[in-house]
Order: structure tokens, then C-alpha cells, then sequence
């Protein structure tokens, strides 16, 4: 088992957590199925992962959105960087899963808009550095 220091999990629920926001007010839609798919997409993650994602979720109701996606994309760069030095498997499949769970929220409502290409085109590349 991996440990992760609180600052390390909070980075990490906060890219997490963060990307289905980024992608849910990409395109305002069905709210409460996006959420849900995003928390199906989860499965993607390694199940170690998970359970440090569901000790606690990220409020970022109070960020706005501009703030939130400077935010997110800086802790998907700090993410890989804690995985990468601290569970090297981790980071190979965490960028395929992340971008997994922003499909997922994305097609919630059964059509992927330009606005949430967009976005998750902006995770792809802080997730590829």
C-alpha cells in the first residue's frame, strides 16, 4: 500500500474530482447525471486510488470557473508528478483514466459538445505535459 501525505490526496481528489466539474460546466446539462457517470467512470482508477479519492471530494463551489480550471490542470501536472514518483503503474494509466472519466460526464447527456472536446483537450495536455 501506497501513503500518501494528506497534501499529496488532497492534490489528488482536487484533479480528480475536478476534471467531472471542468467538464459538467462545460456544457451546462442533466447535472446530476453527469455526476453520476463521473462517479461510474471512477472504476477506471486502480481500486488503491479510489479509496483515496473517496476519503473526502474537493468543494470547489466557491472557485470560480476560470480560477477552477487553472486549478484542476495544475494538480492533473502535480498528480502525475506525486504517482510518478511515489506508484510509477499508477502513473502510466492514470492520464487514460482521467480522460475516460471526462468522456463519461461528457456523454452523461448523450452528445459530447465543442465546449467539452474542448476542455478535455485541455486535460489531455496537462495530463501529457
Amino acid at each position: 500500500m501506497i501513503f500518501y501525505t494528506d497534501a499529496e490526496s488532497r492534490t489528488l481528489r482536487k484533479a480528480v474530482f475536478g476534471v467531472m466539474v471542468l467538464v459538467s460546466h462545460a456544457d451546462p446539462g442533466p447535472v446530476i447525471e453527469e455526476r453520476h457517470a463521473g462517479l461510474r467512470a471512477l472504476t477506471t482508477l486502480s481500486p488503491e486510488l479510489r479509496g483515496v479519492l473517496h476519503a473526502s471530494r474537493p468543494d470547489l463551489s466557491a472557485v470560480s470557473d476560470a480560477e477552477l480550471e487553472e486549478q484542476v490542470l495544475e494538480a492533473l501536472r502535480t498528480s502525475l508528478k506525486i504517482l510518478t514518483a511515489k506508484a510509477p503503474a499508477e502513473a502510466e494509466g492514470f492520464p487514460a483514466a482521467v480522460e475516460a472519466i471526462c468522456h463519461e460526464v461528457a456523454a452523461a447527456d448523450g452528445v459530447v459538445a465543442e465546449v467539452e472536446t474542448a476542455v478535455i483537450a485541455k486535460v489531455r495536455a496537462a495530463l501529457n505535459g
